[in-house]
């Protein structure tokens, strides 16, 4: 387990007795874990309103809290065991009792902005769900998990925005599953020494890519052809995605287009490598993304490219 969050989880974990800290230092509790624990944090902040930025921190606390009880403890039972507390605490946030400093802050969030527990509940379950499935069989099954895990996010940044209808929230799934799948595709490396396989077996069955063949990590034209295939979809989604810029209110579209064009980015980058994400992981570089903001920056200010 992480240094940094074993030390969280021994002072505000679920067998130590604590009282529910003051507003303003769990509001500051959840800021100092954003910006210390995302390390993109720091650029994307530059372009959260500032009407909005610790509303941003408190819902990223919650992200990262979720995500470290899953992926940080020992895994397993023991990370079900705290995700089912960690859903407990979410539960007495919305009943008007929050105890934990990231819940006393978010609880300030859900009442200004009218947030519902679903998304909340979806990313808590996709996280558990993390622990009972390590590979998916068809792509509809991937899009399920992408639902859960990535969807409520971009459903959470329309509240934030207080724009959440059904017609931004599709747009808002579509760049959600993308970023998701595309990073799915950046990390088949990583995911895989983790004991995870995101690519489903249908399309590895339908590429002739073989299980004795992934497990080696091997580099091969049924491999090369399959992450192309990947890449294309992936890559529709943002573009079913992207009409929900200009439908953002007017300081949340720089934020927005960034994360689209990221992910499309990403998707780049392995297309460049010519689709060997086994060899190195493909990402980009801090020219690659001053670049990026530089263009989406522009386009928004209607500066000639």
């Amino acid at each position: 387990m992480a240094t940094a969050f074993a030390t969280d989880l021994a002072r505000w974990g679920p067998h130590r007795a604590y009282d529910a800290p003051p507003a303003p230092a769990a509001r500051a509790y959840c800021r100092r874990l954003a910006e210390t624990h995302y390390e993109n944090f720091s650029v994307a902040s530059m372009f959260v309103p500032r009407r909005l930025l610790r509303h941003f921190h408190n819902v990223y606390a919650y992200c990262r809290w979720s995500d470290d009880l899953a992926d940080e403890t020992t895994q397993g039972t023991t990370a079900l065991q705290l995700l089912a507390w960690w859903r407990d605490e979410l539960r007495a946030c919305y009943d008007g009792t929050p105890r934990h400093p990231v819940f006393v802050a978010l609880r300030e969030t859900i009442q200004q902005f009218d947030i519902p527990p679903e998304p909340f509940l979806a990313l808590l379950s996709a996280f558990e769900q993390d622990q009972r499935v390590k590979e998916y069989t068809t792509f509809e099954e991937l899009c399920d998990y992408c639902r859960r895990s990535a969807d409520p996010v971009g459903r959470l940044v329309l509240y934030l925005g207080q724009c959440h209808d059904e017609t931004r929230g599709r747009l808002s799934d579509s760049i959600c599953t993308g970023l998701q799948l595309a990073n799915f595709w950046q990390d088949v490396a990583r995911d895989l020494d983790l004991g995870r396989v995101y690519l489903p077996r249908e399309d590895r069955e339908r590429f002739h890519y073989p299980d004795s063949d992934l497990h080696a990590k091997c580099m091969t034209p049924a491999f090369r052809d399959l992450l192309r295939f990947e890449v294309a979809r992936t890559r529709s989604l943002f573009e079913e995605g992207l009409p929900l810029v200009p439908m953002m209110p007017r300081d949340l579209r720089i934020q927005i287009e960034l994360f689209a064009q990221g992910g499309l980015a990403i998707l780049r980058k392995i297309e460049q490598q010519n689709f060997d994400v086994w060899t190195a992981r493909p990402k980009l570089s801090k020219l690659d993304k001053a670049r990026l903001m530089a263009r989406v920056v522009a386009r928004r200010a209607g500066v000639p490219l």
